[in-house]
């Protein structure tokens, strides 16, 4: 995908506000841009306008796209089931969903084993709901319904996304290169996790999801949730009460992202 960076730089309210975000906010942002571009350009409503009314970190469900001239109508959302599955979810609150079912269909064509395949499915459908640290909210998102080694891999896929693995073919970004500089230093924070999950013995399930995520930003690329439904169906826990209504640790995050309008 190609960016125009004076039109990315403008998004963030020009080149005064970037020098006053830390360099893992500008990384993150660069991603969360080109999904959007992604998902609206699919469902050909994407608008280059920098106007905003809204903080950068808020999920994409809360981000209402309007015009040039600062309107933003409301469209309703359809109303989730009683017993809302993971499916449901896809279908009425993360659709298009285009760049996690590219990434999750590469996984798959490369013959990647299947709890892999759900981790690419997965890693990034947090941001309907926020967009900040992702992978640490997106592995709380799903932890109470896959393997422990899937939701890690969700963890700490964000931060391996700076640091190149020769051994699988993925390196360092040159779209990074290009967008912010040759010195880019990620943050503490980010390095201390990479160090650590560089040598844990699920390292390599965190590393395919950048192996996948990185080069799934094709416009025209034509997916689907189909493939999966069998993987989802023997790796995802579905709650028999729905998810929102099961009262686990998450259950507030799915009722979130399920009733977005909801004011109190």
């Amino acid at each position: 995908m190609e960016i125009d960076r004076r039109a990315f730089i403008a998004t963030l309210g020009g080149a005064a506000a970037i020098k006053a975000m830390s360099s893992d906010a500008l990384v993150d942002a660069l991603e969360n841009h080109m999904i959007e571009r992604l998902d609206q350009s699919v469902a050909a409503r994407w608008d280059e306008s920098p106007r905003r009314n809204h903080r950068r970190g808020l999920g994409s469900l809360f981000v209402l796209q309007g015009s040039g001239d600062g309107v933003f109508p409301v469209d309703g959302l359809q109303p989730m089931p009683p017993k809302p599955t993971l499916l449901d979810f896809f279908k009425l609150r993360f659709a298009p969903a285009n760049h996690v079912l590219q990434s999750a269909t590469r996984a798959l064509k490369s013959g990647q084993n299947e709890e892999t395949i759900l981790a690419c499915l997965l890693h990034d459908v947090v941001l309907s709901l926020i967009k900040p640290d992702h992978g640490w909210w997106g592995a709380q998102l799903i932890e109470p319904y896959v393997s422990e080694r899937v939701s890690w891999a969700i963890r700490y896929h964000q931060s391996l996304r700076f640091y190149p693995d020769p051994s699988v073919g993925y390196e360092y970004p040159e779209m990074y290169n290009r967008m912010f500089g040759k010195d880019y230093v990620p943050p503490a924070h980010v390095e201390a996790a990479y160090k650590y999950a560089r040598s844990h013995k699920w390292y390599m399930n965190a590393r395919l999801i950048t192996v996948n995520d990185l080069y799934s930003f094709d416009p025209n690329a034509r997916v689907s949730i189909e493939p999966f439904v069998d993987i989802i169906g023997r790796h995802f826990k579905q709650p028999k009460e729905g998810l929102g209504n099961d009262n686990s640790m998450v259950a507030h995050m799915w009722r979130t992202i399920a009733n977005p309008d909801q004011p109190l």
